[in-house]
């Protein structure tokens, strides 16, 4: 039963009047509620927010030159499956990421494609886009090995790699990679703000 239908029968029900969908978007609107989509937001618990607080409190103070050092990348998966969002709900202005105005999702499902890319002061990698999963042994080879690898070289031992903490980013392989390339990765919490 859409929303509307059951804001009607709850008024009838209670006052005995029958009211149009129309007559009930107007005076939802003159008190200010106004039907929105739920915000997306990714499901949080206490130690995630603890664990994003603890990081921001930790780099607050950092200079324009530390920050200038470090390589942030980010990989982002496009779906191929249809999310039409028509879900609508009343809220007033300014509630839009309230608890009660969003639905949790989870980034990604289905199939799709795969784009990563990197940024540093000044410059930035190509983008490396591919249709199958990102596994460690692929982000080894194609992401560390073909583009981190080259800005650590010309930055020197200052240069900071920044991901986030997906799976095949934490891969044994991709730690010993790392190291062995005398690679610094700044620690990004779970689930962050990317």
């Amino acid at each position: 039963m859409s929303h509307h239908h059951h804001l009607s029968r709850q008024l009838s029900s209670s006052t005995g009047t029958t009211v149009s969908r129309q007559t009930l978007y107007r005076c939802l609107g003159h008190i200010g509620l106004y039907a929105r989509r739920l915000v997306r937001c990714v499901p949080l618990t206490a130690t995630h927010c603890r664990l994003r607080l603890t990081w921001s409190r930790e780099h607050v103070l950092w200079t324009p030159q530390q920050w200038s050092c470090v390589m942030f990348s980010d990989n982002s998966r496009f779906s191929l499956q249809f999310d039409s969002r028509r879900t609508l709900i009343w809220r007033a202005p300014g509630t839009r990421y309230h608890q009660e105005n969003t639905i949790e999702r989870h980034r990604y499902g289905g199939a799709g494609w795969f784009v990563w890319g990197g940024i540093i002061l000044g410059s930035r990698t190509d983008l490396y886009v591919q249709r199958v999963t990102m596994t460690g042994h692929i982000y080894r080879d194609v992401v560390l090995e073909q583009h981190v690898r080259l800005f650590r070289r010309a930055m020197g031992a200052e240069f900071l790699f920044m991901n986030d903490n997906a799976r095949p980013h934490r891969a044994n392989i991709v730690d010993e990679y790392l190291q062995s390339e005398d690679i610094t990765r700044v620690d990004w919490p779970a689930y962050s703000w990317d």
